[in-house]
């Protein structure tokens, strides 16, 4: 099979990675891609939000599957645009992305489906949203409707700032605090069959403790010891297979993969939010920890045929990421900066690796940082103790200038 993956994150790098150790894939590409994905793939250089210039790459490449990362190019509409074109794609039309698009649309389908999440008002004048601070009370939640890569939420118990925040976006949804633990769960659909995949938790915020600016996360691990039995089961029930069978009740059904954000809260599990691709960086620990080949469950869900797959094979044991990110991130991250020590970093039996964001290899070869998560530093272990360990250990082989890590990653789960 020839692949090629969609984006140039470490989202990508970590799908890219997967898919190369697959023995059904013969040739895999990536486009734009960044330093790291072209060791293990071919990159191009394109536009991803322009559906002509992916399909026709895709045809001049022969692909028989095309992955699509990022929220952006989906919501855009390019997994349409070669999905017309005659060729299988992982991630779903524009209209069903519209899932993470819009969070008010969101809300609507849970509406409709009978999905438990918070309840919420949308808001498109700052006498409105004052209004639903008010009726809520701190903290308050301000979510800008619209894409914000991970950075549109606001949650505060100062009401100026959860104002301020909803005056600086068009539309914005507010609604009330959800208590408990976060969790991530990702589940792979063709729009009617739906296959959960294991949980893993990431860390939105910039600073250890949960301080400091919200960011798109700055790492995660996987599994989640104290999460409650039948967890997986219990939200494919109430949550994921419900939103399918909503989404293709209305004419728009959803295929690819289905991102449910959970707060296991002391009135039982709700839905933060839904996106429509994998979560960085959340999709570097599951994929670690995934055994059965990667291209076949893209396929299936491309083509309809995921009820005939074979149950999903796990590692039984633990993976943690840490990202590395730039000076100044999340508000102003400084970039060209040297990356040093990378080669250093990756454990020689593979339970240690290195999967990169931000970067860039100049004309000397050097790699350089280019974003504000620059990479994403990833191990496994008999359980997250061991991960953990292997994975500071090797983000303390690294040089970048000026970069910034989280140094509790996966403690607490740990201990």
């Amino acid at each position: 099979m020839k692949v090629l993956v969609i984006g140039g994150g470490a989202r990508e790098h970590a799908l890219c990675r997967s898919l190369s150790q697959d023995p059904a894939v013969t040739e895999l590409h990536c486009a734009p891609g960044n330093a790291g994905i072209a060791q293990v793939a071919t990159v191009h250089p394109v536009d991803q939000l322009d559906g002509a210039q992916v399909t026709a790459l895709a045809g001049r490449l022969g692909a028989e599957l095309v992955v699509v990362g990022p929220e952006a190019p989906l919501v855009a509409g390019v997994a349409d645009a070669v999905r017309a074109a005659g060729v299988p794609v992982f991630g779903p039309s524009a209209e069903a992305a519209l899932l993470e698009g819009s969070k008010a649309f969101a809300k609507d389908v849970m509406a409709g489906a009978g999905v438990p999440t918070a309840r919420s008002y949308v808001c498109t004048t700052a006498a409105e949203a004052a209004e639903a601070l008010d009726a809520f009370g701190p903290p308050y939640v301000v979510k800008d409707d619209g894409l914000a890569a991970g950075k549109g939420v606001v949650v505060t118990s100062d009401r100026a700032e959860a104002l301020a925040h909803a005056g600086a976006c068009e539309r914005v949804v507010i609604e009330e605090y959800l208590d408990g633990p976060e969790v991530s769960l990702f589940a792979i659909t063709d729009g009617t069959t739906v296959l959960p995949l294991q949980p893993a938790q990431d860390f939105k915020r910039a600073l250890d403790g949960d301080q400091g600016p919200n960011t798109g996360g700055m790492g995660a691990y996987s599994p989640l010891p104290w999460a409650p039995e039948g967890l997986v089961e219990d939200v494919l029930a109430t949550v994921l297979q419900p939103t399918v069978d909503e989404l293709r009740r209305r004419g728009t059904p959803f295929s690819g993969l289905l991102y449910a954000g959970l707060a296991l809260t002391s009135r039982g599990t709700r839905v933060i939010e839904f996106n429509a691709r994998f979560g960085d960086p959340e999709t570097q620990v599951v994929l670690a920890r995934l055994h059965t080949p990667l291209a076949g469950v893209l396929h299936a869900s491309a083509t309809g045929t995921l009820d005939q797959l074979e149950p999903l094979r796990w590692d039984e044991g633990a993976a943690v990421t840490v990202v590395i990110a730039a000076e100044g991130y999340p508000a102003a991250p400084r970039t060209g900066d040297p990356i040093e020590g990378l080669a250093e970093a990756e454990a020689a039996d593979g339970t240690a690796y290195v999967l990169h964001a931000g970067t860039k290899a100049d004309g000397e070869g050097r790699v350089l940082s280019a974003g504000g998560r620059v990479l994403s530093v990833t191990a496994t272990g008999v359980d997250l103790g061991e991960a953990r360990e292997r994975a500071y250990r090797s983000v303390g082989r690294i040089s970048l200038a000026g970069g910034q890590h989280r140094g509790d990653i996966a403690l607490k789960a740990a201990q």
